[in-house]
């Protein structure tokens, strides 16, 4: 739920990105709640073991919008490229594994997802360091290479005009 509310704020913030990836995510998350509830209940009936297409399915969706968003993130940083690279190879991988079977699938798929953990933390480290001290902190890999000195001045603040983020006066 926390990811979705963050795709609702994102949205407000016109980052389209954040949108996307906290919206896609969000959604599958709660859907897996739920269809784990139902589980629960006994309403639905999983396979003890092999292949779970259904949700295979669920994780190759995650893997192309996933993609797609790493291609848009080109237009941002390498930080968050390499996070959103890491969690869509992740996400194939464990796809895989629900469509086809095998354990050596979801092991992979699970040690890709850990290595998308690390980027995310250290990406998500750098942006919350860089916005609270104004300058550069830790490196992102922007495209500008003055952008990536530590101590340099934020290339892009996170507001506008009138200090509010995600309004625009005048709408």
């Amino acid at each position: 739920m926390a990811q979705f509310t963050a795709a609702i704020w994102s949205y407000r913030a016109r980052d389209g990105l954040a949108t996307a990836m906290h919206g896609m995510w969000g959604s599958i998350w709660m859907a897996y709640g739920l269809l784990f509830l139902l589980v629960a209940v006994g309403d639905v009936t999983v396979p003890a073991k092999g292949a779970f297409p259904e949700l295979g399915y669920w994780f190759l969706v995650l893997a192309v919008i996933t993609g797609l968003g790493m291609v848009a993130a080109l237009a941002e940083s390498l930080g968050l490229v390499a996070t959103l690279l890491t969690l869509s190879v992740g996400s194939a991988l464990l796809a895989v594994h629900y469509l086809a079977g095998g354990i050596g699938w979801q092991h992979t798929g699970g040690w890709v997802l850990i290595a998308s953990a690390i980027a995310a933390t250290y990406t998500a480290g750098a942006m919350m360091l860089e916005s609270t001290f104004g300058k550069v902190v830790l490196p992102l890999g922007k495209y500008k290479k003055a952008a990536n000195k530590p101590g340099g001045q934020v290339t892009k603040p996170f507001e506008y005009a009138e200090g509010m983020p995600g309004v625009r006066v005048g709408q």
